[in-house]
């Protein structure tokens, strides 16, 4: 199986079930009244950790995810399912990213975190019944789930890191130790992607993580030095693995004070990790010198000759592992505290000049006003046109200086301005019928006064 670290997935959480429009009818029950149920809400999106895994390969094949939708509302007041929610799994240590900005970082197992909301179920008719209005004839459709295109970065989180130079060793010791199989060869930059093994010592069981060779300026980008670093970062020991012939230019000795360098530029909370130098292949000649040199200038340091090969010194490095891993705490994941707390109210709605006579309605509510209104409703529509009315849009639109014939988009529906409100018909869907003009006070008293003349005129 491929290691994968980074991955784009696009998520859409379900979208809520949309309202009945029913009324009761039964025999001797001459006004049952409504009885249309609300729509159930939609399923939820949520990123959750699971230790089995350890990489985000099979996100990179599937990075479409969708949660089902809520069911729609039934007769007898009967309310849709909800949907079923969807749950993303993670390894342990991925961090949630949406636009740069980190959403959470899951470090813990079983962790989980809800990245879209599903959307909720319209309602049905009888959830309008009121006294003025005892058999509506409106409902909503369900509101739509929340979508978002999100970014997962994964850092290995491992007791015991590997660190060193191409070819020095570091997969025949994770292959010596553990029963992980990474790739082995006698050429540089074999492991390009970090191996995870779990090793038993004396009764103690550990991760161990096989980082890719560093190089001298690494920190810099150089090598992938940014993609093979962060994984060190949550480790809790680093061993230092050295090859007593050096690498290229740089000779053994100078390759410890390199690689401490590189960690050190990369970050100060990573230099500051507990390291074992461990020379490694004991078995050549000059092995042994140069374990000698290293013990001379490293005199702080516990330093070790092994052969990952033959097994040589490997149970006084892990003896060592297992002292310094039980006295080091586990790293904690670093979270922003603001002693000022901020509540940021979003507006109901913004406004946008499109140009040549078009205007751009921003805003999540009011979006979701358009987007569960039955438009095939004409008290669903007089419904959505009195509550722009009660927001202020229609003044704002005028202050904005808006024209009789300009075009209004809201979301995906488009209306055309008619001077005072909005025109009855959709640009978008031109067989909709319209709806009847709210009467004035004034016309529903002169009804009224023609009502009661006329009864007189009768009972004469």
């Amino acid at each position: 199986m491929s290691f994968l670290d980074r991955v784009k997935i696009y998520v859409k959480a379900g979208k809520g079930g949309d309202g009945c429009l029913s009324f009761r009818r039964e025999k001797f029950i001459e006004f049952g009244g409504p009885n249309g149920g609300n729509g159930g809400k939609g399923g939820d999106v949520y990123v959750k950790t699971d230790r089995n895994l350890t990489t985000l390969l099979e996100l990179a094949y599937n990075p479409h995810i969708e949660a089902r939708d809520g069911a729609k509302g039934g007769t007898y007041n009967k309310t849709g399912v909800s949907g079923e929610d969807k749950i993303i799994y993670v390894p342990c240590g991925t961090i949630v990213k949406k636009d740069g900005v980190v959403l959470a970082d899951l470090t813990e197992e079983g962790r989980s975190f809800l990245v879209a909301r599903g959307g909720r179920g319209g309602r049905g008719n009888q959830s309008f019944k009121s006294h003025s209005n005892t058999a509506p004839h409106i409902s909503e459709i369900g509101q739509p789930g929340e979508e978002i295109t999100l970014h997962l970065e994964l850092k290995v989180l491992a007791d015991l890191g590997l660190v060193g130079f191409p070819n020095a060793g570091k997969s025949t010791f994770l292959a010596r130790i553990s029963a992980a199989r990474p790739k082995i060869a006698d050429y540089p930059f074999t492991t390009l992607n970090p191996n995870l093994g779990i090793a038993m010592h004396k009764k103690v069981s550990f991760v161990v993580a096989d980082i890719p060779g560093i190089i001298e300026g690494a920190s810099e980008g150089k090598g992938l030095g940014h993609q093979f670093l962060k994984h060190i970062e949550r480790t809790r020991v680093l061993l230092h693995l050295v090859d007593p012939l050096g690498f290229k230019d740089a000779s053994a000795v100078d390759s410890v004070k390199i690689i401490e360098a590189e960690l050190k530029a990369f970050s100060r909370e990573l230099a500051k990790k507990p390291r074992i130098i461990a020379v490694n292949k004991a078995d050549l000649p000059i092995a042994k010198e140069v374990y000698v040199k290293i013990l001379r200038k490293y005199k702080t340091r516990k330093v070790y000759l092994i052969s990952a090969a033959t097994g040589e010194g490997i149970g006084k490095v892990l003896d060592e592992v297992v002292k310094v891993i039980k006295s080091t705490p586990v790293p904690q994941t670093e979270t922003v505290k603001s002693s000022v707390v901020v509540h940021g109210v979003e507006p109901m709605f913004k406004i946008a000049a499109l140009g040549e006579g078009r205007f751009q309605i921003y805003g999540r509510r009011i979006e979701d006003m358009v987007n569960m209104t039955h438009f095939n409703q004409e008290e669903g529509v007089t419904r959505l046109r009195r509550t722009f009315k009660k927001i202020g849009l229609e003044k704002a639109l005028v202050k904005r200086g808006i024209q009789p014939g300009d075009i209004i988009v809201v979301g995906e529906k488009e209306f055309e301005w008619s001077g005072t409100d909005f025109d009855n018909q959709l640009a978008e869907n031109p067989d909709f019928a319209g709806y009847k003009r709210r009467a004035t006070q004034e016309e529903r008293l002169a009804k009224r006064r023609q009502r009661r003349l006329k009864k007189l005129q009768k009972s004469k």
